[in-house]
C-alpha cells in the first residue's frame, strides 16, 4: 500500500480519516513516494511545522520510494490521459500512481480525485 499526500495530511492531523490510515500502517509495510515528501514538506510549513520533522515521521512509518526515468515516463502518459478526464488532476498525482503502477500497490488517498482509479482507495 502507498499513501498519499491527503492520507498522510489525515494522519499527521489525528482526524477521523487519519486514524483510518493509522489503521493500515498498523497491518503491514506501507511505502510513500518521494514526491509525497515534497508536498508534505510545503504543508508542514503551511502549518507552522518543521519540515524536516513531519518528513522523519513519515520514514519512520513508511519506506520511501523514488523515481525513475520508466516512472516519470509513465507519469507523463497518465498525466495526459487524466488531464483529458480531469481538469483538476495533477502530475504529483500521475506520480504517486505510476510509482503505484510500477511497483503493483495499492494507493490510499483522501483524495476523490482517484475515485475512478482501480487501484486507489478513497478514505
Amino acid at each position: 500500500m502507498i499513501l498519499d499526500t491527503s492520507a498522510w495530511v489525515e494522519f499527521l492531523i489525528g482526524s477521523e480519516k487519519g486514524s483510518r490510515v493509522k489503521e493500515e500502517l498498523i497491518k503491514g509495510v506501507c511505502y510513500t513516494s518521494i514526491v509525497t515528501l515534497a508536498e508534505l514538506s510545503s504543508w508542514s510549513l503551511r502549518e507552522g511545522q518543521e519540515a524536516y520533522k513531519v518528513i522523519n515521521t513519515i520514514k519512520s512509518l513508511s519506506n520511501v520510494i523514488g523515481l525513475d526515468e520508466d516512472t516519470a515516463v509513465l507519469s507523463g502518459k497518465l498525466n495526459f490521459k487524466r488531464k483529458k478526464e480531469n481538469r483538476k488532476w495533477g502530475m504529483l498525482d500521475s506520480m504517486i500512481l505510476a510509482t503505484a503502477m510500477m511497483y503493483d500497490l495499492d494507493i490510499l488517498t483522501c483524495d476523490n480525485d482517484f475515485r475512478d482509479v482501480s487501484i486507489a482507495r478513497v478514505i
